[in-house]
């Protein structure tokens, strides 16, 4: 078993060979993966990709560059979206104060509104951090406990981790995954690389962010889910473990958190 947490198969890059692409990711020996929206057009575009796909499941959301848009309609309709059965998880939702294209006000209000959606429907969140560790944290620090954290229930992931080990072991004690992503394996990526070789593997998933961010090996090409397998590879070389091991369970914290378990499983054991 093997899962991308995270990647967006609706992006235009894939326009032409998003079928063969995730052929690839099946032949990598990817199980699933969760195309992740990130504004209104994407989510409903992520939901038609999964419904026509079994390995595909889909997020519904609004990324914090897109805040200033999200409507009081935007936020009904995501609601309804996330009734859809492939969908699995709220976002990629969060703050985003190194590029600032919405006022962080307008970030904040849009946070906390997918926040409370993804409360109603009980749903986990991805969510997207950058530069703003600490503002992150506090706002789900604030709801946790609302969305229903538990020694069992993981509550969401954090994408494309970006801050230090302490700051993801306090995410964990939340509830929340870390999820790792290509730049892991880049030359300069010494903080990223501490947290993936201590983080226990029972709160790690591992992700593409496909188109983005590919690893090393294919740097300055397009990404997509098949390069899942190099991120866990690198997982395993740096923990000195298994890559069957870091594999198997990156996939069962994908599973618990998304809520895939015996879909996945039985997928994997090539009944479906």
């Amino acid at each position: 078993m093997l899962i991308d947490s995270h990647c967006h198969l609706q992006d235009r890059k894939f326009k032409d060979d998003m079928g063969d692409a995730i052929a690839r990711a099946a032949e990598a020996g990817v199980t699933a993966m969760i195309t992740i929206g990130y504004d209104m057009a994407s989510s409903r575009r992520a939901i038609e990709i999964a419904d026509a796909r079994d390995s595909v499941y889909a997020t519904v959301g609004v990324h914090p560059h897109d805040a200033k848009t999200l409507t009081t309609k935007d936020g009904d309709e995501l609601a309804r979206l996330a009734e859809s059965p492939k969908v699995v998880a709220i976002g990629e939702i969060g703050l985003d104060f190194f590029r600032d294209l919405s006022p962080r006000e307008d970030q904040y209000l849009a946070f906390r509104e997918q926040l409370a959606i993804a409360r109603a429907v009980k749903l986990p969140v991805v969510i997207h951090s950058r530069n703003a560790d600490e503002e992150v944290y506090e706002v789900l620090a604030e709801h946790a406990e609302e969305l229903g954290a538990s020694e069992d229930r993981l509550i969401g992931v954090m994408h494309c981790y970006p801050g230090d080990l302490s700051l993801a072991l306090r995410y964990i004690r939340l509830g929340f995954a870390i999820s790792i992503a290509g730049p892991v394996t880049y030359a300069k990526s010494n903080v990223t690389r501490a947290v993936a070789g201590a983080v226990p593997l029972t709160s790690m998933t591992v992700e593409t962010d496909a188109p983005y961010l590919p690893p090393q090996r294919i740097r300055g090409q397009r990404n997509e889910p098949a390069q899942v397998r190099a991120v866990a590879e690198f997982v395993a070389q740096l923990r000195g473990t298994p890559y069957e091991t870091v594999a198997e369970e990156t996939a069962k914290t994908a599973s618990r958190l998304f809520g895939l378990t015996a879909d996945v499983a039985e997928r994997a054991g090539g009944t479906r």
